[in-house]
């Protein structure tokens, strides 16, 4: 009697130790590869500094632009280089899988890297500015197809919801501002002080190591399974509603006498999906109608699945959330533009030999970041899980808005900081000497530079996470296409806002952005982004207030 009491209770045990033991050997395993994977951004992401940290120095030094162009373009490339994402997303997830899409990327990448060492050191003066802005944008394509899916590709090595792939996140993050770090410490000094070719060369080398690294742990790599476009899935939901437009929806979001798509057949995939009363109208596309029961095979352009529905639904949610970031994307951009051409008017010097070069002052955020991530993933957590009961310590949205906060300090500091610039530059008589060194120590920058590292640590490890998790499982390398996304529309808002406001303060008499930054009003612009980055937290505040969370019930059958 007594064994025939225990013996249940211990069989349950025994799967519970046996589930555990699953979960925890494989999130060891996932962590096996996304080593090699983190590695591989690691050393992209130096290719990438490398190569573009320092842009706009050869822009107005070698190809003698203006500042205010040189920002432009700096900013034009940066956005279609954060663009092209969605379409290597879209190859990704629909025809080659993101192994084969980031393989293929890096062979354009390395290409268009060896191609500007080339155009800086073979081609003639007069040919390069052509040359050099090919080369640069088929750079451009191949971070369009490896950056969305190299990130994605190492989330997919661990189990949905779990605490690991949170920490994912920041470990990928740690890493990759390191290798942003290391490269703005080297490569950017040796362009400066040894030349371009060299300086582009070694961006060159480090993508050859990246696409090394990716072979090399190829056997054990978990791979996604490809099952069709994912973009129609979701268009056939509007479609299919659009359709059916003209039944009507009750409150709990079914129709009259109709009822659910999968009640034909339609089946989900993967998990699925709590039902949620947002956007009811997509709802009608799982009614079945006269000429759906009346039809002896399933259109999917007029009946859809509930689950497939709820997937198009979590893709509208986000719209509200991307579209209020924008304006931190576009503070974002300041960064590698008017904060570099804002340290290379000062004194650089760090001791009585050293001259740190301006753009190298971006490595300040990557230390940050080193510094800031094993703390939070660490210790800020822990005590936060204590306190909310979330396994992250904070949402998703929290994360971000803490960060977008701490984007609009960055923004006052700089123009704080440069309202003493150019009160030095005054009060010693060098209003009309743009070429002059303000005798201003280039440690002043150094907070607004500091305090974008902690906004960075907040904003995009959240952005990255968000548009991951709260993506359909089929459409995660779009997710973090999206994510891309958001930091390039803001670079090319802000090329919009730059000609604006070149526009409106010349035809007042005092233009805010010439070159002659002594006679220029950077402070001006400076506040005026910190006063748009406030207006959107606000409204950030309400959206986020308001966005819902995907749920699952549980596995659908296949």
């Amino acid at each position: 009697m007594t064994n025939s009491l225990r013996s249940p209770l211990l069989n349950f045990n025994d799967e519970e130790h046996k589930e555990a033991s699953s979960q925890q050997e494989f999130s060891q395993g996932g962590w096996r590869s996304a080593i090699f994977i983190i590695g591989v951004e690691v050393a992209e992401r130096f290719a990438y500094y490398g190569m573009s940290g320092n842009l706009i120095t050869y822009l107005t030094n070698v190809l003698h632009q203006s500042t205010a162009t040189a920002a432009k373009n700096v900013n034009t490339w940066y956005g279609v280089s954060a663009l092209l994402p969605l379409l290597g997303a879209f190859i990704a997830d629909t025809y080659l899988g993101r192994f084969k899409t980031i393989i293929f990327a890096s062979l354009i990448y390395i290409v268009g890297l060896v191609m500007l060492v080339i155009s800086v050191s073979v081609i003639d003066l007069r040919f390069r500015y052509v040359t050099f802005f090919l080369f640069l944008y088929v750079v451009a394509v191949g971070e369009g197809g490896h950056k969305p899916c190299v990130q994605t590709f190492g989330a997919d090595q661990f189990d949905e919801d779990t605490k690991a792939k949170s920490s994912f996140f920041n470990w990928w993050f740690f890493g990759i501002c390191g290798g942003a770090g290391a490269a703005i410490f080297i490569v950017i000094y040796i362009q400066d002080n040894v030349g371009w070719a060299v300086g582009f060369g070694i961006p060159a080398v480090a993508m050859v190591l990246a696409l090394v690294l990716l072979l090399l742990g190829r056997r054990l790599y978990r791979r996604q399974v490809l099952s069709g476009s994912p973009l129609t899935r979701v268009v056939q939901v509007f479609v299919a509603a659009c359709r059916k437009r003209h039944l009507t929806v009750s409150q709990d979001g079914h129709g009259e006498s109709c009822e659910d798509g999968e009640g034909m057949g339609v089946q989900p995939s993967g998990r699925t999906l709590t039902h949620t009363n947002q956007f009811k109208f997509l709802d009608k596309s799982t009614f079945i109608d006269d000429l759906d029961a009346s039809s002896t095979t399933i259109n999917n352009w007029r009946l859809c699945s509930r689950n497939q529905v709820e997937e198009a639904k979590t893709l509208l949610r986000l719209i509200p959330i991307w579209l209020s970031c924008l304006m931190y994307a576009i503070v974002f951009a300041q960064i590698g533009t008017f904060f570099t051409k804002q340290g290379s008017t000062v004194d650089t010097t760090i001791g009585s030999h050293f001259s740190i070069p301006p753009a190298s002052l971006q490595a300040v955020i990557c230390i940050v970041i080193v510094i800031i991530v094993p703390i939070y993933d660490r210790i800020l957590v822990p005590v936060a899980t204590n306190i909310t009961g979330l396994p992250a310590g904070i949402t998703m949205l929290q994360r971000i808005g803490i960060g977008i906060f701490f984007s609009t300090v960055t923004m006052i500091v700089a123009a704080l900081v440069e309202v003493r610039r150019l009160n030095i530059a005054r009060e010693h008589g060098l209003l009309d000497q743009p070429k002059a060194t303000v005798p201003m120590s280039v440690c002043w920058l150094l907070p607004q530079y500091v305090i974008s590292g902690v906004s960075d640590v907040f904003a995009i490890v959240g952005l990255q996470e968000l548009f991951y998790d709260q993506m359909p499982k089929e459409m995660r390398s779009i997710g973090a296409a999206v994510y891309l996304s958001v930091m390039g529309v803001g670079s090319l808002l802000s090329s919009a806002i730059i000609s604006i406001v070149q526009l409106i303060s010349s035809r007042c008499g005092d233009e805010w952005l010439i070159d002659n930054l002594n006679r220029a009003h950077l402070d001006y612009y400076y506040w005026l982004l910190a006063g748009l980055n406030t207006l959107l937290l606000c409204v950030y505040v309400v959206v986020a207030r308001c966005f819902v969370y995907k749920k699952n019930d549980g596995i659908a059958l296949t």
